[in-house]
């Protein structure tokens, strides 16, 4: 269900951008007719444009987790009082960004500051590629403003740093192919009475797959003698198996999140991801170079300017 509906949303998405093309086509010809003016024209152009530069965003997320929700985290680093003050004003930016995508945002941790703000904040935000919008925010966020907390008015500098990783959610579909599987069946030893004892209803499961990182063949074998009857401990052991083959999915992802975390840079000068400058008025990406100046806007949650401008640069070609 969830393949038929991403590619419905596909199907449905090239619809809307056909029509609007259609749409400005006619909208031009009438204008050359006198029937339409150049602001219908250009208010056709923007719509249509609008929605191809979305699909063209999304058709940047093609990484296996990227349709996943995610656990975005937010550290004050240098800087002290402000910079709790600065990680808390990033998580009101995330929040209000997240409602208006209509993202679920469960808050997990929450830390407040020595005297204002937070010192580390843990949300898991669920909904369609949350993780492959937000992993453009992983990084250190540099704030620059004359600061309420500083009691000569100066101008200060601060750092927090976000850290975002795919949100594995406990309903993970685990499927296991008949065919890499082989039994054995023994007696079971122990309590259990007299059938236990002499009739092989002890199963011991085989499961033979490729690590997807090296390719290399593996094998599992899983022990299960629960039940009196062999079909009942057949069927305990292939859930003891899914079981183990969603660990070792969650231990890959936690190898990928280790990776980020490894990649990360001190939160201090020199590695900020991009700098938010208060008193230029000014948001600029250093990865990217897109930047704004309506600072406002950007703290209010409206950052798909610069998603889309990393997105487009760097996002086709990971995974």
């Amino acid at each position: 269900m969830r393949k038929v509906r991403g590619i419905k949303s596909w199907i449905t998405a090239y619809d809307e951008i056909n029509a609007a093309a259609e749409e400005l086509q006619l909208a031009f010809d009438f204008n050359k007719e006198g029937i339409t003016t150049e602001e219908e024209v250009d208010a056709a152009y923007a719509t249509a444009i609008d929605l191809l530069e979305k699909l063209e965003m999304k058709n940047m997320l093609r990484s296996e987790e990227d349709h996943l929700g995610a656990v975005l985290k937010i550290n004050a680093g240098a800087g002290g009082t402000e910079a709790q003050d600065w990680a808390e004003m990033l998580y009101r930016m995330y929040s209000r960004w997240c409602e208006s995508k209509g993202y679920k945002v469960t808050l997990t941790n929450w830390l407040d500051g020595d005297d204002a703000g937070i010192k580390t904040v843990t949300v898991q935000v669920e909904g369609d590629y949350a993780y492959g919008y937000l992993k453009s925010e992983n990084g250190v966020h540099r704030l620059v403003r004359v600061s309420p907390y500083n009691a000569q008015g100066k101008r200060m500098t601060s750092f927090s740093s976000v850290s975002v990783v795919p949100l594995v959610d406990d309903t993970i579909e685990i499927d296991v192919n008949p065919g890499d599987i082989t039994w054995d069946t023994f007696r079971s030893s122990g309590a259990g009475g007299q059938n236990v004892n002499k009739v092989e209803t002890g199963v011991r499961l085989h499961y033979t797959y490729k690590d997807p990182d090296t390719g290399e063949a593996k094998e599992i074998v899983i022990e299960n003698t629960e039940s009196r009857s062999q079909f009942g401990n057949k069927d305990n052991a292939i859930r003891l198996l899914k079981s183990q083959l969603y660990e070792l999915e969650l231990e890959r992802r936690r190898k990928a999140s280790a990776m980020i975390e490894a990649g990360k840079k001190k939160i201090e000068w020199g590695s900020q991801i991009r700098s938010y400058v208060f008193d230029d008025r000014r948001v600029k990406d250093h990865r990217t170079d897109y930047q704004t100046s309506n600072v406002g806007a950007v703290m209010d949650g409206e950052i798909d300017a610069f998603i889309k401008a990393y997105l487009m640069e760097f996002g086709g070609g990971e995974g």
